[in-house]
């Protein structure tokens, strides 16, 4: 006999929902809040004797010259490196969803860089553009072309995207899933009505895997934009007066923070450049959102669409 459906009690849905709900307010929620209180307050890390400022900090923040500087470096390393990851790993998933010999060993060698750890790779990378003993000057001597100092101003900015882009092979593979997914026949009845491999990738391919574009360029800017590992340890200590030991052209916005929490001890003030910077991801990110409207194809219509195809 066949068991009759029944409906859970609602303290179950709680009972399984109860460890994200803790995790969340204890390891995200409750650190916002404690960080906010110390954003009003001139409080150094050590001393428990300190004070409330109030909006002091905030107000310092706007006037100061370090930080814009900062976070203009930051979002122009985000507008360069975005498009470039991006369009590089829907290159490379183009290129192996092909049929070819060995394409496991193809897509293998691509997706490996993306596996190694972030500490591994900003070290590797460091000593490859090491001026006197990397492999990359090396090459260039070769060839006639005199050792460049790649881990000073301004070329460092420039190896940074370069170790950026090194990790392609993750966005690769989402893309690959997505171009797996498109219908052959819409590409196919493309090409019956006249159309080169061009245009049915440009208005068949890219409508149809545009939702994963969506998603990797708002994950691509929201990540971009937090970028620290990878400055402070392809540049720190490289035998170059800085300071902090990382080039201005590196000092991103939150190795700026890590600057005021680390080497001036002012704890207070970097909490208020991280709120500051929250605010600004989260207005980016609904921005980005906004957009989204007019260039991302969904195959199932909104509620949105749906309301304004009835008026």
């Amino acid at each position: 006999m066949a068991r009759k459906w029944s409906r859970y009690p609602k303290r179950t849905f709680y009972a399984f929902v109860s460890p994200w709900v803790i995790g969340f307010l204890l390891l995200t929620a409750a650190p916002m809040v404690y960080g906010f209180v110390v954003s009003l307050t001139n409080f150094d890390g050590s001393s428990p004797k300190f004070k409330w400022v109030g909006l002091r900090n905030y107000v310092e923040l706007f006037s100061d010259g370090d930080m814009w500087a900062a976070l203009v470096r930051t979002l122009a390393f985000t507008a360069i490196v975005v498009p470039l990851t991006v369009g590089g790993s829907l290159w490379l998933a183009t290129i192996i969803n092909r049929r070819l010999r060995a394409v496991g060993l193809w897509r293998t060698v691509f997706f490996l860089p993306s596996v190694v750890p972030v500490v591994a790779m900003a070290i590797m990378w460091k000593l490859v553009l090491n001026k006197d003993s990397g492999i990359l000057n090396a090459a260039l001597g070769v060839v006639g072309i005199p050792p460049v100092e790649w881990l000073i101003d301004p070329t460092v900015f420039y190896s940074l995207i370069i170790l950026m882009l090194w990790g392609l092979g993750g966005g690769m593979i989402i893309m690959l899933a997505a171009l797996q997914g498109v219908p052959v026949e819409l590409e196919e009845a493309a090409t019956v009505d006249g159309a080169n491999k061009w245009t049915v990738f440009r208005h068949v391919t890219i409508p149809m895997i545009s939702p994963i574009l969506f998603f990797q360029v708002v994950t691509g800017v929201i990540a971009a934009l937090q970028i620290f590992i990878q400055p402070m340890l392809l540049t720190n200590s490289a035998g170059i007066s800085t300071v902090g030991g990382v080039p201005e052209s590196t000092t991103l916005y939150m190795v700026q923070v890590y600057q005021e929490f680390f080497l001036s001890n002012r704890f207070g003030y970097g909490s208020a450049m991280l709120w500051v910077f929250f605010i600004i991801i989260l207005g980016l990110t609904f921005v980005l959102l906004r957009s989204s409207r007019s260039w991302v194809y969904y195959e199932v219509d909104t509620e949105a669409e749906r309301e304004g195809a009835e008026r």
